[in-house]
């Protein structure tokens, strides 16, 4: 488009500073005139937003708004600062004409990597064990002084999806020495995948040779529990489980069954029910560490973030493609 776009930002005011780091919020300033929605909890859309302006820019707080919404004159943009926007848009938002950008997936893939990558050394180090009981008891030797634990290149590692995450997740442990990585995703080619230093395989056989399984696909209709109770006990006895995506891809019933039973291990920070209830059986399981659903927070993501929306609105502002669009054919991919 030739004139400065006009945005509105449907972001709470907390969030967008968090989003948006003090150059991120001067660039689109630059880019055209900005208007921010009031809410303390979260910011409607008002109903003549697709009249009134070129781009609107959406995150957690924005509440979700009927397809009608982007019907207009004049809004030719919505870019999402957050995850997934299908909490937010619906399939029939495509009509409207209204191109769509994701632009918080891509920046918090490392950081999601990062904390599975994390959970997992801690685990095959028996690092929260060590601590935990070195805390309770302040005994060197109850603490676990002489327990030997296990080198990450020496595990088998077996991924569910490979995604940003997936592939974010795949280059960090080959970084620290990983070398037997198997994958199941059915949108992937073998050769693509070896290009990446993973062979494609069915579920099954990575379940059945994953000492570390790590899922990093979206949650959709079709993948909810794909990892069920039987595809669990594939896993080999002391096999490390990964969830740092969306709990529904794995069945949580079975998953604690093998966890309380103390056969598998597993690093988590998504979950059923969240906040996470306090009568959980998965509190205090020696073999088990969890997160409250915070492995894409950290404050680079986070300016990632804010920073693929300014740069998107250049773009569309400019003419040029985009780099996160959603299409009407690939939002039934996403999370």
């Amino acid at each position: 488009m030739s004139v400065r776009p006009a945005t509105f930002v449907a972001i709470r005011a907390d969030e967008f500073e968090t989003l948006f780091a003090p150059e991120s919020r001067s660039a689109l300033h630059r880019i055209g005139e900005v208007t921010f929605g009031g809410g303390e909890e979260v910011v409607e859309v008002p109903h003549g937003v697709a009249d009134d302006f070129d781009v609107l820019v959406t995150s957690w707080s924005t509440r979700p708004f009927e397809d009608d919404v982007l019907t207009g004159g004049r809004l030719g943009l919505v870019a999402h600062a957050a995850g997934s926007v299908r909490g937010l848009l619906q399939p029939d938002s495509f009509r409207n004409g209204v191109r769509v950008t994701q632009c918080g997936s891509a920046a918090m893939a490392p950081a999601v990597a990062e904390m599975a990558v994390t959970m997992e050394l801690a685990l095959l180090r028996n690092l929260h064990t060590h601590d935990r009981r070195m805390q309770a008891t302040r005994d060197w030797h109850r603490a676990g002084h002489g327990t030997l634990g296990h080198a990450l290149p020496a595990a088998r590692h077996g991924i569910l999806g490979l995604s940003r995450t997936g592939l974010e997740y795949v280059s960090r442990i080959r970084g620290l020495g990983a070398t037997r990585i198997a994958a199941a995703d059915p949108y992937w080619d073998r050769s693509a995948a070896a290009e990446h230093g993973v062979e494609l395989r069915d579920l099954d056989d990575v379940c059945r040779e994953s000492d570390v399984f790590a899922v990093h696909a979206p949650s959709t209709p079709e993948t909810r529990h794909i990892v069920d109770a039987r595809r669990l006990a594939l896993l080999p006895d002391g096999a490390i489980v990964l969830n740092t995506a969306r709990s529904a891809l794995i069945d949580e019933a079975a998953l604690t069954a093998e966890l309380v039973s103390g056969r598998l291990r597993a690093g988590l920070d998504v979950f059923d029910d969240e906040p996470l209830p306090a009568d959980s059986p998965l509190f205090g399981l020696p073999n088990v560490i969890l997160a409250p659903h915070v492995a894409g927070g950290t404050v680079e993501a986070r300016h990632a973030q804010g920073a693929a929306v300014v740069e998107e609105v250049r773009r569309y502002a400019a003419g040029e493609p985009l780099l996160h669009e959603v299409t009407a054919e690939l939002y039934h991919r996403l999370a």
